[in-house]
């Protein structure tokens, strides 16, 4: 007999996550076996137990994970009011309900996660977890240790503190280089916006994916 936390039973169902799931509980919306359940604590028995969401039937969902190598020119919400692509336009029909672990901006490529399922989603997206995000840029300029150094230390930009955990030179010269970060965090074009703060402009020559994930796709 498997028994699980009822939030994770509505996050393992696609309903949302597991600390969006707390709220809905909480409200009284969920009937297990008949009897709304209001307790956080309470478990179910996903063989057993009929679980209820606002009077229609639960049952978990088979878990999926995509990895999409987003292009650049695609924005990664699923509706743009600007009319701009969308990364959900890529993929089929039956996978549209699922969302995506992260964020790239318009002009980024790169490595996105999509699943529909809650809980690694939030391991992989909240601070608190402490998952580091890795990207390439291609900066314009020369790019020094002294550079870099700042870039760690943390600079701020438009009044908003932002850092890189690591910064590496991966190759340089005087009219551009290519630096790799790892960030904790993954703020709004935080990458960008960290060279911008030191006079300097990430260019939309993208690095694409390592070699062994791109085999992968």
């Amino acid at each position: 007999m498997v028994m699980v936390r009822l939030q994770k039973y509505l996050a393992d169902a696609g309903v949302a996550s597991r600390r969006a799931s707390e709220q809905i509980i909480l409200a009284g919306r969920v009937r297990v076996n008949g009897v709304v359940v209001t307790e956080l604590g309470a478990k179910v028995e996903p063989d057993r137990d009929h679980v209820n969401l606002d009077g229609k039937p639960l049952r978990a969902r088979r878990k999926i994970y995509l990895a999409l190598n987003k292009p650049r020119g695609v924005v990664c919400s699923r509706k743009d009011e600007r009319g701009r692509p969308t990364l959900f336009e890529l993929l089929p029909k039956e996978w549209g309900h699922l969302h995506s672990a992260g964020r790239l901006d318009f002009n980024s490529e790169g490595l996105i996660f999509l699943t529909n399922d809650g809980e690694l989603s939030l391991r992989l997206t909240h601070p608190r977890y402490g998952v580091r995000k890795k990207y390439l840029a291609t900066v314009e300029g020369r790019v020094d240790d002294a550079l870099l150094e700042t870039l760690i230390r943390g600079v701020y930009h438009d009044g908003e503190r932002l850092k890189a955990e690591r910064a590496r030179l991966i190759s340089g010269g005087p009219s551009h280089a290519v630096v790799e970060l790892e960030l904790a965090e993954g703020k709004y074009r935080e990458v960008r916006r960290l060279f911008e703060s030191q006079g300097r402009t990430v260019s939309p020559a993208g690095q694409g994916l390592p070699s062994a994930l791109r085999a992968s796709m």
